[in-house]
């Protein structure tokens, strides 16, 4: 029987000249903007206008393209090595497009989606779904998609930020440091909606919690704050920028709770420009861990999740 499993994940320019495609498909995602098609393409228009000189320079400054091309590719190897089926990632803005990815595996048995987005949302988990279905349809194979919605709660993936965070901290005092999970935000009335994704990254915050200090690993405290803020409306709260106002030690790890995969958000964002901001505010020490990327951990995770999507499908 043959088998494939594709990561799923939102995507990055692979070159400078792919920004304008990146911002113009992101912003014409319903899943993302909410509006009739005319006026989405419009808005899309006009913020990809606006946006697109400073995220080429960006871009350029990481190198020219997005950091979360590498990083997905060496998940997609390590997790090859683990399990008998062909591994291959899908973008939801950039390429390799779901439509290029299913035309190369179209014929196998069976095809395992695994987003790389752990915690569930219409703006990501589900337009990333819609997407892949769309193509599979088109293709008449939409019967052998098998897809797992969520794994905000693996152990493994616990273990990954557990480990990415102790790598951070190395052989530092964890009393003397703030610890601060930082989430890409949404806007507030997506969650008014009944979206899950913070309900599922205050989870992932407790049982990431609970095995620090089971490891005996214990910051002075614990934060969850929001990035990525974007537009003039309401986000969910507390906004990272705000929350390191508060921090009372003046040495903070920060960790993408969000993020399985470095990015822009992270490698940039985070990285540089909140990096400049404490450092503004005082910090002596501003740390920012990896993401999970492709760590032993999360690679066992995302093998685990496979085993058990198979024997799901074995068991129909």
């Amino acid at each position: 029987m043959q088998k494939s499993v594709i990561l799923l994940n939102m995507g990055g320019p692979n070159n400078l000249d792919e920004v304008k495609l990146f911002l113009t498909n992101m912003f014409n995602d319903r899943n993302i903007i909410a509006a009739p098609n005319p006026i989405r393409k419009m808005i899309a228009w006009m913020i990809t206008r606006t946006r697109l000189s400073d995220a080429q320079a960006t871009y350029a400054e990481l190198g020219g393209k997005s950091p979360i091309i590498g990083h997905t590719e060496r998940l997609v190897k390590a997790l090859e090595s683990k399990i008998d089926a062909k591994v291959v990632y899908a973008m939801r803005y950039t390429p390799p497009f779901s439509t290029q990815v299913l035309e190369q595996i179209k014929e196998n048995d069976a095809i395992y989606a695994i987003p790389l987005y752990p915690h569930y949302s219409k703006t990501t988990t589900n337009s990333s779904f819609e997407d892949l279905y769309a193509e599979a349809k088109r293709l008449g194979i939409e019967d052998k998609i098998h897809t797992v919605a969520e794994y905000y709660k693996h152990p493994l993936y616990i273990d990954s930020i557990v480990a990415r965070i102790a790598e951070a901290l190395g052989d530092r005092d964890p009393s003397e440091y703030e610890l601060v999970f930082s989430a890409h935000g949404l806007p507030q009335k997506i969650i008014d909606q009944g979206d899950s994704y913070q309900r599922h990254i205050r989870y992932t915050l407790h049982y990431a919690r609970k095995a620090l200090m089971l490891k005996g690993v214990n910051f002075h405290k614990t934060h969850l704050a929001y990035q990525s803020r974007l537009g003039p409306m309401e986000w969910i709260r507390p906004y990272l920028e705000d929350k390191l106002k508060t921090l009372t030690k003046k040495k903070v790890i920060i960790f993408p709770i969000a993020f399985t995969v470095d990015n822009s958000e992270t490698e940039y964002e985070l990285e540089i420009e909140y990096r400049e901001i404490a450092e503004e505010m005082g910090f002596e020490e501003y740390i920012v861990a990896k993401a999970p990327n492709d760590h032993p951990k999360f690679v066992e995770a995302l093998a685990d999740i496979y085993l058990e999507m198979e024997r799901e499908v074995e068991c129909v």
